[in-house]
């Protein structure tokens, strides 16, 4: 079968390949791949950005998201059968969309919601679960707390606004002048140009601030929360708790000195910093599909490619030309 895989780390390490149709195990589904989501893990991957964390043997195919068809399943298999249609963000290791096929756990599997085509479906597991993981796991917002998402236009912050609205809370957002009313449309009660104004300058008393930019804007975020608040990063640096999710506790120290600067930072300010990375989970997938068959929830997509031209829209994403995700069909 047809997949881009990893054959080196780089921005020039991903290619077209043909690669034998990947077994399946007694919990494993074989899936036919119809759509997947461009995301910026997958660069970051590629790039082996998480390398030392991550243990991929190269080579790999590439690929976060994805909604497909049921071919095959298991001997272990009995929720699922030949024909179901489908959406998951497989567990690390385990990744792989941008292929014609994909074995996948069946724990990491759900029904794809009955009111998404495949190219929208594709678009939200990666982050509809950072969105609940987030939000409900990690942080625990209850209704009236005050979540700031930045890049509320992008792919994971338009998903955050809707779901953080979803669980009652007040929400402000960063995006570009021309994206407030998109923004404002997903549900954000506060939504600030960051061309012309420095969202320090406005906002305060926040018990959540979820950023997917980088050191600068995650430093200036701690001093937005109110005593005992929580900044969360997707983008680093990583802490000590993400060595135990990795189950890999030798590396905490390595992780403790990464992340010492913004932890030091967040305990002087009187609060707290975690570093966050999502995990597949199949259950929580079946939830947040009921939330987007009744409306609660919607993809916000930008364009689709097709599948032949994957190399074009992982370069359309890291050029920062994207307004929601990236599709690719096939």
């Amino acid at each position: 079968m047809k997949a881009f895989v990893v054959t080196h780390y780089g921005p020039d390490g991903l290619r077209a390949a043909d690669i034998p149709t990947p077994p399946v195990g007694p919990r494993d589904v074989l899936v036919d791949v119809k759509a997947a989501s461009v995301n910026p893990l997958d660069m970051m991957v590629r790039n082996g950005e998480f390398k030392q964390l991550l243990k991929y043997k190269r080579p790999f195919t590439l690929g976060h998201d994805v909604a497909g068809i049921i071919t095959r399943v298991g001997a272990d298999v009995h929720e699922f059968k030949p024909g179901d249609e489908i959406y998951a963000r497989p567990r690390d290791l385990r990744t792989g969309t941008f292929a014609e096929s994909i074995a996948i756990d069946a724990d990491d599997v759900a029904r794809k919601p009955s009111s998404l085509s495949f190219a929208e479906a594709s678009s939200v597991p990666l982050v509809a679960l950072a969105a609940w993981q987030s939000l409900v796991d990690l942080a625990g917002v209850r209704p009236g707390q005050k979540v700031l998402v930045h890049a509320g236009a992008g792919g994971l912050g338009s998903t955050v606004i809707q779901f953080a609205k979803h669980l009652g809370a007040y929400v402000a957002t960063t995006a570009h002048i021309r994206d407030l009313d998109k923004v404002r449309d997903l549900g954000a009660d506060e939504a600030i140009d960051y061309t012309t104004t420095e969202f320090t300058d406005v906002l305060h008393g926040y018990d959540v601030v979820l950023d997917s930019l980088g050191p600068a804007s995650l430093e200036k975020s701690l001093t937005v929360l109110k005593p005992g608040g929580l900044a969360i990063s997707v983008v680093g640096p990583p802490d000590p708790a993400f060595a135990a999710q990795l189950g890999q506790p030798l590396l905490k120290p390595v992780m403790a000195l990464l992340s010492r600067k913004v932890r030091r930072r967040a305990k002087r300010l009187g609060v707290r910093y975690s570093f966050f990375f999502m995990h597949a989970d199949g259950t929580q997938l079946k939830a947040l599909a009921a939330l987007y068959d009744a409306g609660t929830l919607r993809p916000v997509l930008d364009r689709t490619f097709d599948f032949d031209e994957t190399l074009d829209a992982l370069a359309y994403v890291e050029q920062g030309k994207a307004n929601g995700k990236i599709v690719i069909i096939r």
